[in-house]
């Protein structure tokens, strides 16, 4: 288990309108519902300071006429405001309904849609569970915040400018008594942001840790148990949960004491309005019901803003989550097409609306003829090259065998000719323009690939192998299958091809789901095969199963074969052995065990350790 900090971004700062507005711009599908909301706050807020006027009035005719007081025409109207307040409250609570999962949806599909198109490199610095706490649990505070959020601002920004008018209208002096107290609430909010926020903000950098130690334990139980490394991954699990529990206990304390220092100083503003009322209704300058409108009012006044407070807390508290989406959906892929490839491909669909065959999307010949690598350098890192030089020129029809070394470069060789990555200098050239130039989209769309540990999805192994290409047939997935030699076990299975294949294909055998990748690869009908360790992880049988399915596969495609078993590799047309990043030896099989150098030396060191395996076999 590791300590995922590092992939946390750092935030600094107060509270960000800038931030929220773009927040609320993704739940712009939501915008006539949220216009309800505040329609509705409005008119709540009207219909609270209707109340208090109604009664005032009331009051006035009571001590002006005594029982002679005609009040069946306020009474009336004190009625109706009392039948419209459950309506107000029964909308409002039906749009919020309506607003936070719309709004927990619209951010959760655009948080995949970018997933989908961030580059290899973003997953490097990221595990799973981190991505996962932004689009579930960031994404359910924020449209809380959002949709509840929305009303008590609303409400309260309505009721205070409402009060405070009213007040000053009315009685201008008592008013401003109790106004006064309104900077000192000011001071305090911006001494408590701070504090409020920066602990949030802790909290959530350890609940994304938290979430993707989950992930890992779990993907990873069947190494934990065998080297009986529980207690002390729970030792360091309980080092995160620590974190996590310390900043949200500090965040806890900060919040709890800001309210009642809020509350506090409200409370003062009433007594000073109670004390300044009581002398001016002894002296007779002001009634007993402007003295209730003023004492209502200065409670009214206290009570949005200590609502407002509340959400001045939560909303401080969810800007953590809230720069966590926004982080995300605003991560710019390091892999992407530039402007003149994206001016190409809108200028040729603008022209050819159905497409025109031959042609790829930006209006050049679709069909590959060559790929060359002209003097390319990589490196992950600053400072640490996998590549240095590397130089390789390859055409259609041709089988390319990377072999040698692990960490030698094979599969970065591979991952750059994919564009998952790119040259930090030098040249990949598609038939002699540089790839770069070319749309990145249908480079990856003309591509078959096949890992070491192939992937499959839950549900019907038809489905599985269709992810290839959603359009296919079922008679066009059985070719495909029969093409790699995949049909036969297929049918043995008691529901063929609606078989389920269970999570990440854990129903089929290494060997199986090898099959299944191979046939989901072929249905694609790629242009390039690319085949990474395909076969090191099965038995000779289902190896040489395997086998015959990749040649029959790879027959007039340009085809790379990164391989650990080099038997498999013998009727490639290059065979490359690449040890630090260059090219040592480059020929066919025969050619290469003739020179007698470096893989001659990988070749006959296998071989006879198959043959003593397969000694040793026989004779147990």
């Amino acid at each position: 288990m590791t300590d995922t900090a590092l992939h946390e971004e750092e935030y600094h700062g107060q509270l960000n309108p800038g931030l929220w507005w773009k927040i609320i711009r993704l739940g712009r599908r939501q915008w006539r519902a949220m216009a309800g909301m505040i329609v509705m706050a409005m008119v709540m807020a009207v219909i609270d300071l209707s109340f208090t006027l109604v009664t005032r009035r009331m009051i006035n005719e009571v001590e002006a006429h005594g029982q002679a007081a005609n009040i069946w025409l306020w009474g009336g109207i004190y009625l109706g405001l009392v039948c419209c307040f459950p309506f107000g409250v029964f909308t409002f609570i039906s749009l919020g309904a309506r607003i936070s999962p719309g709004i927990s949806h619209d951010m959760r599909q655009a948080g995949f849609e970018k997933l989908q198109d961030l580059s290899f490199s973003y997953y490097d610095r990221r595990p799973v569970g981190w991505l996962m706490a932004r689009l579930t649990s960031d994404c359910d505070r924020l449209s809380r915040i959002l949709a509840w959020g929305v009303l008590d601002l609303i409400w309260g920004v309505f009721m205070l400018v409402g009060v405070s008018v009213l007040m000053v209208i009315f009685k201008w002096q008592l008013g401003l008594l109790v106004l006064i107290i309104v900077p000192p609430m000011i001071w305090v909010s911006m001494i408590f942001q701070k504090r409020i926020l920066t602990t949030d903000r802790e909290a959530r950098r350890a609940n994304s840790n938290i979430t993707a130690s989950y992930n890992e334990a779990i993907s990873g139980v069947r190494t934990t148990k065998t080297l009986v490394r529980e207690a002390d991954n729970l030792a360091e699990f309980r080092i995160l949960t620590d974190r996590m529990y310390g900043a949200s206990v500090r965040n806890a304390i900060w919040s709890s004491v800001y309210l009642p220092v809020i509350f506090s100083l409200g409370s003062v503003g009433v007594a000073v309005a109670l004390w300044k009322g009581g002398m001016d209704v002894m002296s007779h300058r002001m009634t007993i019901g402007d003295l209730y409108l003023f004492l209502a009012y200065a409670a009214f006044f206290f009570m949005p803003v200590q609502d407002l407070s509340r959400m001045f807390v939560q909303l401080q508290a969810a800007q953590a989550a809230a720069e966590r989406i926004i982080g995300l959906l605003e991560t710019e892929p390091e892999i992407r097409d530039t402007p003149e490839v994206l001016q190409a491909v809108e200028r040729f669909v603008r022209e050819h609306p159905a497409g025109a065959a031959g042609l790829a999307p930006d209006g050049l010949p679709g069909r590959i003829e060559t790929i060359e690598f002209r003097d390319v350098h990589f490196a992950y890192k600053q400072g640490q090259k996998v590549l240095d030089g590397f130089n390789l020129s390859a055409r259609r029809g041709q089988t390319i065998a990377l072999v040698g070394p692990t960490g030698g470069g094979k599969t970065t060789i591979v991952s750059l000719m994919c564009r998952f990555y790119e040259p930090t200098a030098g040249e990949i050239l598609i038939n002699g323009m540089d790839y770069r130039s070319r749309p990145l989209r249908w480079l990856q769309s003309q591509l078959g690939i096949v890992l070491q540990t192939p992937h499959l999805f839950s549900g019907p192994l038809r489905e599985n192998i269709r992810y290839g290409r959603l359009d296919a047939t079922d008679a066009e997935v059985e070719q495909a299958s029969r093409l790699v030699n995949a049909h036969e076990f297929v049918m043995r299975l008691e529901q063929g091809y609606d078989t389920d294949v269970g999570h990440g294909g854990n129903k089929l055998s290494t060997g199986q789901k090898q099959l299944i990748a191979l046939a989901r690869a072929v249905l694609a009908d790629p242009q390039i095969f690319i085949l990474d360790e395909a076969t090191s992880s099965v038995d000779t049988e289902t190896e040489r199963l395997i086998q015959s399915g990749i040649d029959n596969a790879l027959h007039g495609r340009l085809s790379f074969v990164v391989a650990h078993r080099l038997s498999t590799i013998r009727s490639a047309s290059r065979i490359l052995v690449i040890e630090g990043g260059r090219i040592v030896e480059d020929g066919t099989h025969r050619e290469l065990i003739r020179a007698r150098g470096r893989y001659y030396d990988l070749y006959t060191n296998q071989f006879a350790r198959q043959k003593e395996e397969e000694i040793l076999r026989s004779s147990s």
